[in-house]
């Protein structure tokens, strides 16, 4: 068993109240969180926090994460350009090994940032399956694609791969996806009574597209086809009308916003104050590391907030704590992690301990905001997955060392631009 002491915790059990209970692990799990007791059991480990702030990790709610190798690589540029005439034709030269290196990156990248799940889409799942299992980073794979049996395939042996990772039916986008394909997935919805997930309305064209095509808006469309019957829910969601809300609210959808990358590519602001006020549960991710640029948590929840005040011409906007919560148990909702979104007996232990003596996190006034507007990823100290720890003060504990997996994924990215 592994003790926790001598700082504060936010469990975010109870809304963000901090307090100075210690935290045990016991194998994967959370075992006790409380004061001190009088008598101490044995430990294999006991970390002293030295005044820092434990807490859950972080749910990157939405990335593609093997977007690494075109980090920096096709800026400033528009969404449908950016993704057609840049993006699409590099990933033709992807295969599962350099995809499975390039994915390796961005788990360094997560675990130094206080993330300890990642909603994933992207190509060769079970290469991505694999890599996650290995490092011991928890990841929820979403998409489907190919013919029947094989869409099926994927999703009964990904789920059966390891504790670690599931998969959820997802496509890309309406706009990206053939209406045949899309019924292909909504059959596998409906025999495993699965949530379903993809890009929603992330831009004004994108909306009208679809109602040229089909008469409906993106939500409407895949409602009418049954996908959204056992939950699930959209990525950036941008462009809601009020009917697309109304299903929101009648299938218990999640919204995962996307701010960084939605303002670098100037698609647009969700309007989350919105979607809060409905009821949806609200979730942030980063999106993939060429649209946004960065894998970083602390950026998100910031401009998720100010954002919103700009949007709203309102100070008051979206409180920060609602965005802190949407960071980490909103994310979890959102996955399908209901054991991964607090610290308290039973949970999963996945968690992340934050520096509260770096200058940006004092003086102690409101740790929970500010952690989401002066917070920055170098206050993270150690982050935990299933009771392991795999990052403590810049050392990485995965299958490899960080140096192998940053040259490995330097190779990859010369591979797929060199020659292009």
């Amino acid at each position: 068993m592994l003790r926790f002491y001598n700082g504060k915790t936010l469990t975010m059990a109870e809304g963000c109240a901090v307090t100075e209970d210690e935290v045990w692990v016991d194998g994967d799990r959370i075992a006790y969180v409380g004061p001190a007791p009088e008598v101490l059991p044995a430990f294999e480990r006991q970390i002293d926090l030295r005044g820092g702030l434990l807490m859950p990790g972080f749910k990157n709610a939405h990335a593609h994460s093997g977007m690494t190798f075109c980090r920096s690589l096709a800026d400033d540029v528009p969404l449908k350009p950016w993704l057609f005439e840049q993006i699409f034709p590099l990933e033709a030269r992807l295969t599962p090994e350099r995809v499975r290196a390039l994915t390796r990156l961005a788990f360094l990248e997560y675990l130094s940032g206080g993330v300890t799940a990642a909603f994933d889409m992207y190509y060769f799942r079970p290469a991505l399956a694999d890599c996650a299992a290995e490092d011991g980073f928890r990841f929820v794979l979403c998409g489907s694609n190919g013919p029947a049996e094989q869409v099926e395939r994927e999703y009964v042996e990904l789920n059966a791969r390891s504790p670690l990772v599931t998969l959820i039916p997802g496509i890309h986008a309406e706009y990206t996806t053939s209406l045949d394909d899309i019924k292909i997935v909504a059959e596998t919805v409906r025999r495993h009574r699965a949530p379903f997930f993809t890009h929603i309305s992330e831009t004004r064209a994108e909306v009208e597209g679809c109602r040229e095509r089909h008469g409906m808006t993106p939500t409407e469309l895949f409602d009418s086809l049954g996908l959204f019957d056992y939950g699930g829910g959209g990525y950036h969601c941008c462009y809601l009308t009020e009917h697309d809300v109304e299903i929101f609210q009648k299938r218990g959808l999640s919204v995962v916003s996307c701010p960084a990358s939605n303002a670098k590519l100037a698609s647009g602001i969700a309007p989350l104050k919105r979607y809060r006020d409905a009821g949806l549960n609200l979730a942030l991710g980063t999106d993939g590391p060429s649209s946004n640029n960065a894998l970083d948590m602390f950026r998100e929840m910031y401009l998720a907030s100010v954002l919103q005040k700009l949007l709203l011409d309102d100070a008051v906007g979206l409180d920060a704590l609602e965005v802190l919560r949407a960071a980490t148990v909103g994310g979890a909702i959102a996955m399908g992690l209901p054991d991964c979104d607090v610290l308290a007996p039973g949970k999963q232990a996945d968690l992340t301990v934050i520096d509260l003596d770096r200058p940006s996190m004092r003086p102690i006034i409101n740790v929970p905001k500010n952690l989401v507007y002066s917070g920055a990823r170098d206050c993270v100290r150690l982050t935990m997955v299933a009771g392991k720890v795999l990052y403590e003060d810049g050392e990485y504990y995965l299958a490899d060392s960080a140096e192998r997996i940053v040259a490995e994924a330097e190779r990859a990215t010369r591979e797929i631009i060199e020659n292009q």
